[in-house]
Formats: structure tokens, C-alpha cells, sequence
């Protein structure tokens, strides 16, 4: 869980003794050889250095100096060959590994290994606060004696706190630290698609190690404004009240908001099933979800046929609180990697709320001051350091993209709370889920009037666009109708039309779960009830209708099908053909009722 990168030196300051362990003590000569390479390393005059034995050491030296080592031991040389051959394990597939390892003690040659060193102070809670290696630098790798590894997350004066990526067991006080002057990372590949990994990036599907072709840091620079282009291809999400009025753009960023059990994971994952065929690797963050969730997750995208373009990332529950916060970073550094190839991304974090309760922990164990709902003061940038890595990259950069679904659950619908409010500020748009309407039978629950998208509009098809026309107003206009004819029982046909045509798009606007609707659907559908074809239909039958209309239209009008698939453009010609088509359709439908 590190990327190799070059360490930043450091020479501890104010020091002018320094410490030689060795089993027998050096010569005057020797020692004198020792003390002058040292004075002229660190730049400092009048060095004294102190000789102790240390008979453990077997052979070899080690020098302390403030909180710099040098060790020269066998035992830092067996460590030294260690790294050496653990280092392409973790990037090669086993098929490799034996040749690369041979490949790698060929060309080990032992060097002096200099490096900080600290000791722990205080453990518990996946909470290490160290003393010493005063130059380490947020969000560095460091090194436990027992192997352990944690990350640099607080700076003081006098200490460092890190969060552990491990179990505390076997740190205690006293515990030797290494400094590593590396980053987090997680290794990336193609051979990541279909499998289930921890934020870590270790498999936990048990299907063995994958092939990785690199590294990745977990966190890194969103792309800039000149890396960027605009936002102009839709990420279809198969879902009708969807794509006709909140459409997502390839790189937008679209929040999906609502109470628990509202159907947010049900979108996404309608979203990921509907990329099939569409040469997009979808990639499924889950955070702080039940083990259980996380199973079903799976099972629905093998079932569907969808884990093979899919990544799952998963921080349970069960896991701790710092693995929890780095997974959605270790999601996105893997949907970086294929982005920078030049494809195109679909990421979704569930959730998010659960994401900033784990940082919070974090940050109140590291005992930073709490502000606005004990959350810390950078609690909002936390997730747009995230959220502003989605991007759709230039064409000179590759063009490729990555899309983010991030998701939120509100409590009792209270979108005003301050994770709900910083996200909506941080995303190009949400989709709101409403308990109301789930409970009344309306799925996907979206509230039509709170739900929008800032950019998707540029994004959207043509023959989209053209095919929607005024649903989103009918919709307003009938949820206001509705309220208003509650009172009163003589209405005038304009307004029982209107309510008629409004029951018939909510009809519409149900779509059952795992079965996203395809381009021509979507496109039949609007413009078959623009034209009110639905509408003196009883709101019980409407869904049946609906069935029996796509039919006869693949049936009796492939051409009309192919059609808009292909060219997604609507010209008179096909607007007066589906009107044709209506009217036939129609014809049939009265032929069948009244035979």
C-alpha cells in the first residue's frame, strides 16, 4: 500500500552527538574515519560520537544521529534483499514472478540504508501518535517494526498521529517507526476488472492476486482547467425519469440524495448494468455497508452480466475507520488509471455519509477541534479533493473520462445537514430520492421538483431532447393539480386531461429494478405520451400498454428502432413516421378491443 517515490532528505537540526552501535568497538583510526564522514554528511562541527556494543547486531554498524539511521547491519541488509523481492509481487502475475525475482537478486547490491526513525508515543483505535522523524509529510507511508503500515495524517510540533492500515497488534509504546518517503498507492491493471478488492487494493474474492501493470496514489491532483473539455456525451443510465430530465454527462459529477431504503443503490446500480456493450469500466466504492450488501452487490452484477467491465471496493462495517476513509481514494486511483488510457469511467461511492463519519472518527481520535456537527473544519475538503478528480480529460490527454455517482442518505429528508448541503455544493446536480413516493409505489422515487442536472442538458442526444419535450412541466403541473382537485369535484375537461395525461407519465415513470430501458424505448415512450397515446388508458393498464406499443414497434417498424439507435437524431422524416406509427398502433389496439 505504497508508491515508490524518492524520499525528501532530512538532516535534524541542533545535534552535535551521535551514536555507533556495533558488536566490537572500532579502531582509533576507524573511528576517527567514522566521525569525519558523519561531521561532513550532516554539517556539523565538533561531532562527538558515542560507542556502544550491541553484541544483537551479529555484524556490521548502525549510526543515530538525532532521529537519522544508518544501518549497515546484517539484519538491514537481509531487509534491504527483502524489499528487493517483495517489491515486484505485489505488480506481477505468479506466471512472472519467479523469473523477475531471479532477474531482481542479479542485480541486488547492498548499500548503506539511511533512514528516520521515530517511536511510538500512544496506540489504540487504528490511532499511532509518533515521536521523532520530525520531516515526515502528510499522507506518507511509514514503517512498524512488526511490518505494519500506517499513514501520515497529523502534524504537530513535537509528534506525528497516523492512522494504521492494519491491526495495532504487536505496536505498543516504544515501537520503533521508519519513515519510507512514499505515498499511498494501489496497484492497477486491467487485470482489476472482475474483482472484488479492499481498499488496499488486495483481493478478497478469492481468486488469487491479479495481474498489476503499476502503481497509483491513492490521492492526487485533480486534472486542471486546461486539462478539461466540456461535457457534451451522455452517460446513459437506462432509466427513463433519468435520462429524460436529470441526463448525466460523461466526467459529470451527479449526486444521488435520499433517506435509507429510498432506492439510491438501486439507481446506481441500474446505471452500471446499463453499460453493457458500452466500453465503460464501472467501478462500485463501497463504504461502510453491511458485509451482506456488499455480497448482493456482487451477485447482482455476475447475475447480470456486468462484473466483467467492474470493480468493487470494499470497506465494510466490520473494517476500521481508517480503511474506510481511503477506499473511495483507492476507487478513484484505479478509475485514473483507465482514464488515462483513454476510456471512459463510471464511479460510484456509496456512501459518502458513512465516508465522512469515519473521517470524523479519525480526526476527533487525532484530537483536531470539532466544528459544525463534530465534524472537522476541512470536513468539506475532504470529499471535494475527491469528487473534483472526476473529470472528461482533453483530447490531448487521451479524452477519456470518468463519471462519479456519489451518494448521500439524508435523515428525515433534511437535505439542509451539513455533509448533504457540502456535497450538493461540490456536484454538478442531484437526484433526489423521497420516502413518500417509494412508499406510495413510485420507483424510481425521484422527486422531479428538488432533482436536477447543471450540465447534463449539454450532454444530452438530440433525439432525446426533441422526444422529451414538456414532461418535466406536465409533471409539475399535475403534482399541482393533484393537490388542488382534493378539494373540489367538478373539474372542466382541460383539467381532467391534464390530470389523465399526468397520471399516465407517472405510470410511465416506474420502471422495475435491473432493467434499464434502451434508447428507442425511452424515445417511443416520451413521444407516444406527448401525443397522448396513454392517456384515456386507466393508470392501472398504462405499464401494460407500454409493453404491447415497444413490441409492435420492433415488430412492425424495425426500421424506426435502428433508426434512432444509430443516428440519434430527430429529422421531420422520423417525427412524421412515428406519427404514422401511433396511428397505425392505435389502429391495432381499438381492432384488438373491439374484437
Amino acid at each position: 500500500m505504497s508508491d515508490p517515490e524518492k524520499s525528501s532528505s532530512c538532516t535534524p537540526s541542533g545535534e552535535n552527538e551521535a551514536q555507533l552501535f556495533c558488536v566490537t568497538a572500532p579502531g582509533y583510526e576507524q573511528y576517527g574515519r567514522i566521525r569525519d564522514w558523519l561531521a561532513g554528511r550532516f554539517g556539523v562541527e565538533n561531532l562527538v560520537l558515542h560507542v556502544v556494543e550491541d553484541p544483537s547486531l551479529k555484524d556490521g554498524f548502525k549510526i543515530k544521529y538525532g532521529d537519522m539511521e544508518l544501518d549497515w547491519s546484517s539484519e538491514g541488509r537481509k531487509r534491504q534483499l527483502q524489499e528487493a523481492l517483495s517489491a515486484p509481487a505485489q505488480n506481477a502475475s505468479p506466471e512472472t514472478l519467479i523469473s523477475i525475482m531471479k532477474e531482481r537478486v542479479g542485480e541486488f547490491g547492498v548499500t548503506v540504508q539511511e533512514k528516520e526513525v521515530g517511536t511510538v508515543r500512544a496506540v489504540g483505535d487504528g490511532i499511532a501518535v509518533i515521536d521523532g522523524i520530525d520531516c515526515a509529510v502528510y499522507g506518507e507511508i511509514v514503517l512498524f517494526d512488526n511490518g505494519a503500515k500506517g499513514m501520515v495524517q497529523d502534524i504537530q510540533e513535537d509528534s506525528i498521529g497516523c492512522i494504521l492500515f492494519s491491526s495495532e497488534t504487536g505496536i505498543r509504546q516504544g515501537t520503533q517507526v521508519i519513515r519510507t518517503g512514499k505515498t499511498a498507492g494501489i496497484p492497477v491493471g486491467d487485470g482489476v476488472l472482475g474483482r472484488v478488492l479492499n481498499a488496499l487494493g488486495e483481493p478478497i474474492d478469492g481468486l488469487g492476486p491479479f495481474a498489476a501493470s503499476g502503481w497509483n496514489p491513492i490521492e492526487s491532483e485533480a486534472p486542471g482547467i486546461m486539462d478539461r473539455q466540456a461535457i457534451s456525451v451522455p452517460m446513459d443510465t437506462g432509466l427513463l425519469v433519468i435520462d429524460s430530465m436529470f441526463p448525466i454527462g460523461r466526467g459529470q459529477r451527479e449526486l444521488i440524495i435520499g433517506d435509507r431504503q429510498t432506492g439510491k443503490t438501486a439507481i446506481a446500480l441500474d446505471t452500471i448494468l446499463n453499460q453493457k456493450d458500452k466500453n465503460v469500466v464501472c467501478i462500485y466504492v463501497a463504504i461502510g455497508q453491511k458485509a451482506s450488501t456488499v455480497s448482493s452487490v456482487v451477485s447482482t452484477l455476475k447475475k447480470n452480466g456486468a462484473l466483467g467491465y467492474s470493480v468493487v471496493v470494499s470497506a465494510t462495517a466490520s473494517d476500521s475507520a481508517p480503511l474506510q476513509y481511503i477506499a473511495p481514494y483507492s476507487g478513484c486511483a484505479i478509475g485514473e488509471y483507465f482514464m488515462r488510457k483513454g476510456q471512459d469511467v463510471l464511479i460510484v461511492y456509496d456512501d459518502l455519509s458513512k465516508h465522512a463519519v469515519a473521517y470524523r472518527a479519525l480526526s476527533l481520535l487525532l484530537g483536531r477541534s470539532p466544528g459544525r456537527e463534530a465534524y472537522p473544519g476541512d470536513v468539506f475538503y475532504l470529499h471535494s479533493r475527491l469528487l473534483e478528480r472526476s473529470a472528461r480529460l482533453s483530447p490531448e490527454l487521451g479524452g477519456g473520462s470518468m463519471t462519479a455517482l456519489p451518494i448521500i442518505e439524508t435523515q428525515s429528508g433534511n437535505v439542509s445537514a451539513y455533509i448533504p448541503t457540502n456535497v450538493i455544493s461540490i456536484t454538478d446536480g442531484q437526484i433526489f430520492l423521497e420516502t413518500d413516493s417509494f412508499n406510495a409505489g413510485q420507483r424510481p422515487a425521484v422527486n422531479v421538483g428538488l432533482s436536477v442536472s447543471r450540465v447534463g442538458g449539454d450532454a444530452q442526444t438530440d433525439i432525446m431532447k426533441k422526444a422529451a419535450g414538456s414532461v418535466r412541466l406536465d409533471l409539475a403541473q399535475y403534482r399541482e393539480l393533484e393537490v388542488f382537485t382534493q378539494f373540489s369535484s367538478d373539474l372542466d375537461d382541460t383539467t381532467k386531461a391534464q390530470l389523465s395525461h399526468g397520471a399516465a407519465l407517472m405510470q410511465l415513470l416506474k420502471q422495475p429494478q435491473y432493467h434499464p430501458m434502451s434508447l428507442h424505448e425511452q424515445v417511443l415512450t416520451l413521444i407516444a405520451a406527448n401525443a397522448h397515446v396513454f392517456s384515456r388508458t386507466p393508470a392501472k393498464e398504462v405499464k401494460a400498454m407500454q409493453g404491447r406499443l415497444l413490441a409492435w414497434f420492433e415488430t412492425f417498424r424495425p426500421e424506426i428502432v435502428q433508426n434512432i439507435e444509430e443516428k440519434k437524431q430527430m429529422t421531420e422524416e422520423l417525427r412524421r413516421q412515428i406519427s404514422d406509427a401511433l396511428g397505425a398502433f392505435a389502429a391495432s389496439e381499438a381492432g384488438g378491443a373491439n374484437g
